[in-house]
């Protein structure tokens, strides 16, 4: 199946879950998994998107991040040609803006820059257990961000709908595979 028909396919299945208790359930139980794991052992400065509605919820995991005293930047997706990210300072007091895609994005220009990040959450709609490659939004944002930050972890939070035993897409030499995928039962790490 070539991405495009997956994420289709994906983003259906997603928004169909997301009106379901079991959703809810399981971004628990994911945000459970991540507080209990020892990914942030060791990391200040986390990169987290700001996920719609049929996303794994990422607002509660960011509240128990600051409240660890961790500094949180939240992704923002440049518009340029080379279709660059980065990822700017985020607390409770920053004023955010929703991009034609939905996204909540930080408004603030002066907003400080911090693409040096110790732990990057990556955003995705589909996971393969075996590989750990992912399958995004297909901006190639967050391939891109990955391959020119190499020494960031990474982890992905992926409910039961997002996760595939194996690549039924087509893997690109461009894809980045994920480190961790953390998800309501397990955390598969690479």
């Amino acid at each position: 199946m070539n991405k495009k028909e997956l994420r289709q396919k994906q983003k259906e299945r997603l928004s169909s879950f997301a009106d379901s208790t079991e959703k809810d359930t399981e971004d628990q139980a994911l945000l459970t998994n991540f507080i209990n794991s020892q990914i942030l052992d060791g990391k200040e400065s986390i990169g987290v998107t700001s996920s719609l509605s049929y996303e794994v919820d990422t607002s509660k995991l960011i509240a128990y991040l600051w409240d660890q005293g961790k500094d949180v930047y939240l992704a923002r997706a440049n518009d340029n040609p080379e279709r660059s990210q980065d990822f700017l300072s985020y607390n409770y007091t920053t004023k955010l803006g929703k991009t034609k895609f939905g996204v909540e994005e930080v408004e603030d220009p002066k907003a400080k820059v911090n693409n040096q990040l110790d732990l990057i959450i990556v955003p995705g709609l589909a996971f393969a257990r075996d590989s750990h490659q992912r399958v995004g939004f297909g901006g190639g944002y967050y391939d891109r961000f990955l391959a020119k930050h190499p020494n960031a972890a990474t982890v992905a939070l992926a409910n039961s709908q997002m996760i595939f035993e194996t690549a039924t897409w087509n893997v690109e030499q461009t894809d980045v595979p994920i480190q961790t995928i953390i998800t309501p039962n397990s955390i598969l790490q690479k």
